[in-house]
């Protein structure tokens, strides 16, 4: 056992399952290990390195910044949040912006916007937030409540009260059923179920839902954490349904590695929340800023085509291939139902130097948005192999 794993074995709370590899170092879509073992990277750090290891664009502007103002409080002006704020705001036609350190602050920050706005509208019984079954949104006590799963509740009861699960389906009746008994606030959906199992909402269905919630001055928030920054071959998923969302979370991707979220706010909310209602020591912090600010310029229309033509060429080479069940997803967010174990598959692309991730029953594959195409067909073209194997 090396010095990397002993002291992680030590030190570190058991919290995750590792595979027995030790990541020293890595350029764009590949990484090495501490033998030397090249791996093609196809979890990006579950949809975080959104321009792959030590990108030099990314690089250079969050070297620059640590070099100029690595962090002030929030007390203060500082450049590249104000920046990175208009150009989301430029991107998505949403009016402002609040920054914290991840997608469950992001959604936690949602969350308080969908209840302060209703409780003033429309009085304070107006507090239950409606999800998904089988969603995520996080791993705060709110955003387990949130998560319509139960397995994730188990542990951790009594949750924040105030949350209400309906099917994902094909219309809107469960939630108009319970809109007749309930006071709700606000809407909260992923249009890509993620660690649900990759699975893309019906387009019907959230038609109605956006729909449904214009109607009834209920906010819609779409939780767009994995599925945005170019993930879906759009800058966030919402695009590819023509939604209307009043809130939109997001991180992972949105930071090219280093952490940051945001909830961006459209006009009905832009205003809710005043001095003292929020805030983050961290959030919007100089650094982390500018790093996404390198990634956002980036994210223009010819790219996004370019990630909707490799997710295409996957698509088609997994579809209907031995060992293969279904092929499900959009743009460079693709899972992949199995006839094996997905553990047992990605355990063995693992020793073929592929690294991917799993998500309920399936291989879930996140790549860096910019994998050469010709990396991830050498990739692909291995789980090709290990799921055809006898």
């Amino acid at each position: 056992m090396s010095i990397i794993t002993e002291r992680d074995k030590a030190y570190v709370a058991a919290t995750y399952n590792r595979f027995p590899v030790e990541i020293v170092s890595g350029k764009g879509s590949e990484v090495y290990d501490s033998d030397g073992k090249r791996y093609i990277d196809l979890g990006s750090g579950i949809g975080v390195t959104s321009f792959g290891i030590a990108d030099d664009v990314w690089a250079e502007a969050v070297t620059k910044q640590i070099m100029t103002v690595q962090h002030m409080s929030n007390l203060y002006y500082t450049a590249p949040c104000g920046e990175l704020a208009a150009l989301l705001c430029e991107k998505t036609g949403m009016k402002k912006v609040f920054f914290g350190n991840s997608g469950a602050e992001a959604n936690e920050c949602a969350i308080k916007v969908a209840r302060k706005y209703a409780s003033e509208k429309k009085g304070e019984d107006y507090y239950t937030i409606v999800t998904l079954k089988n969603s995520f949104h996080g791993r705060t006590l709110t955003t387990l409540a949130a998560t319509g799963q139960e397995h994730y509740h188990e542990l951790f009861k009594p949750l924040t009260p105030g949350f209400a699960h309906i099917e994902a389906g094909k219309d809107v009746k469960e939630l108009e059923e319970l809109a007749k008994t309930t006071p709700i606030a606000a809407v909260m959906i992923e249009c890509i179920q993620g660690e649900g199992g990759v699975i893309p909402l019906d387009p019907g269905f959230a038609k109605a839902l956006d729909e449904f919630c214009a109607k009834n001055d209920i906010l819609l928030i779409v939780d767009e954490v994995q599925t945005g920054n170019g993930r879906s071959g759009k800058m966030y998923a919402y695009m590819q349904y023509g939604l209307h969302p009043d809130v939109v979370t997001t991180a992972k991707g949105l930071g090219g590695g280093l952490p940051i979220g945001a909830a961006l706010l459209g006009e009905k909310v832009e205003n809710v929340l005043g001095f003292g209602d929020h805030g983050s020591t961290f959030g919007g912090n100089p650094v982390a800023s500018a790093g996404a600010v390198s990634i956002v310029k980036r994210l223009d229309d010819e790219f996004l085509a370019s990630v909707e033509e490799k997710s295409r060429m996957v698509f088609d080479m997994l579809k209907g291939a031995k060992g293969i069940e279904s092929v499900s997803g959009m743009g460079l967010m693709i899972g992949i139902k199995t006839q094996k174990p997905a553990g047992e598959v990605v355990k063995a692309l693992v020793e073929k130097g592929v690294l991917c991730l799993t998500a309920k029953d399936k291989v879930r594959l996140l790549p860096a948005l910019n994998i050469p195409k010709e990396i991830l067909k050498k990739a692909v073209e291995s789980i090709l192999d290990v799921c055809a194997a006898e």
